[in-house]
C-alpha cells in the first residue's frame, strides 16, 4: 500500500477528504493517506512543489498563481463550490458598512470580496487585510470589522449565533464557480498516474457519500472542523461538494481576468486542471453505505 501525505484546511468544502479518510476509501483504493491539517491555504503550494505533501485540497486559485510563478502543480478533482460568503455584522444595513475584512489575496474568499466590493459599489470600504480566514472571522467576531468574507461553515455559525447574516454568496456573482479543489503536482501526476488515479477516485467517493449521507458526514466532519454537527450539516445546504466544479470553464476565465486585473498573476496561466482521471470515473456508482 502506498503512503502520501494529504495537505487539508477546515470547511465543508474539505469534505470529501474527511469523509474518505474516515470511510477508510483511500485504503480501499490501495493508499495509505496522512492527513495534516495545515492553518492557512497560501503556505500549502510550496510544500506541494516540494512534494512535503503530495496532494491538498486548496483554492484552485491558487494553484494557478503558483502555475504562472513557474510552480508545476495541476488541479485533478473539484470540491469545493459556491464557497464564500460575506457576512454583515447584525444590525448593521449593507450601506452601513465601513471596513471589511479579508483573508491573504488569491483564494476564493478574497477573491469573492473583491468582487462583491464592485458589485455593492464598495470601493472607498476600508480593507482588513489578515492573514488567514481565521483572522478575518475573529476580526469580525472582535468587532473591529463590520463584514468579513468566509467560507462554510464559519457563516453559517456566525448566522446561529445571531452575530451576522449572509448578504451575498459566490454564486450570486459567479454562479457554479469552483473553490478549493484536489491538487497534486504534474511530476507526481506523471510518474505515478495509476496512484493519482486511486486517489480521485478515493476522493469521489467522499464527495458522493457526502450528499447520500449529510448527517453522517457532519458528525465526522465536525472532529476536524471544531464545529457543531449540527452547524455543519445545516451549512450543508447552502454548500455542496461537487467533484464537477472544474469543468465550469466560462467562470474559471472571468475570475482569471479579475486575478489579472487586481495583479495577483502577471497574465493567464494555463495548463493547471487535469480531468481525464475524473472523466474516466464520471457515471460509475461509487456510492458507499
Amino acid at each position: 500500500m502506498e503512503c502520501v501525505r494529504l495537505a487539508l484546511l477546515r470547511g465543508v468544502c474539505q469534505m470529501p477528504a474527511y469523509i474518505a479518510y474516515e470511510r477508510r476509501f483511500f485504503q480501499e483504493e490501495g493508499v495509505d493517506v496522512r492527513i495534516e491539517i495545515q492553518p492557512t491555504a497560501w503556505v500549502v503550494p510550496e510544500r506541494l512543489a516540494r512534494q512535503d505533501v503530495q496532494f491538498a485540497v486548496i483554492p484552485w486559485t491558487r494553484v494557478a498563481a503558483a502555475k504562472s510563478c513557474g510552480e508545476d502543480l495541476v488541479l485533478v478533482c473539484g470540491s469545493g463550490c459556491e464557497e464564500a460568503a460575506l457576512v454583515v455584522r447584525q444590525g448593521l444595513e449593507i450601506d452601513e458598512v465601513q471596513r471589511v475584512a479579508v483573508p491573504q489575496e488569491g483564494g476564493m474568499k478574497d477573491l469573492t470580496a473583491m468582487a462583491l466590493l464592485q458589485n455593492l459599489g464598495w470601493n472607498r470600504r476600508q480593507l482588513l487585510r489578515m492573514p488567514s480566514g481565521d483572522g478575518a472571522i475573529l476580526s469580525f467576531v472582535g468587532g473591529g470589522a463590520d463584514a468579513a468574507s468566509m467560507v462554510e461553515p464559519y457563516a453559517t455559525m456566525l448566522e446561529a449565533l445571531q452575530l451576522g447574516r449572509v448578504v451575498r454568496r459566490t454564486g450570486d456573482i459567479w454562479p457554479g464557480a469552483p473553490g478549493c479543489s484536489l491538487a497534486t503536482s504534474r511530476s507526481l501526476l506523471e510518474d505515478h498516474p495509476k496512484l493519482v488515479q486511486r486517489v480521485v477516485a478515493a476522493y469521489v467517493k467522499g464527495a458522493e457519500y457526502v450528499r447520500a449521507f449529510p448527517n453522517k458526514s457532519a458528525e465526522i466532519a465536525a472532529g476536524f472542523i471544531g464545529v457543531s454537527a449540527d452547524i455543519i450539516r445545516r451549512a450543508l445546504h447552502h454548500n455542496q461538494p461537487q467533484v464537477r466544479a472544474l469543468q465550469n470553464t466560462p467562470v474559471i476565465e472571468r475570475i482569471l481576468e479579475l486575478m489579472v486585473e487586481l495583479e495577483y498573476v502577471p497574465e493567464l496561466p494555463t495548463g493547471f486542471i487535469e480531468l481525464s482521471f475524473l472523466e474516466s470515473l464520471l457515471g460509475e456508482q461509487i456510492v458507499s453505505s
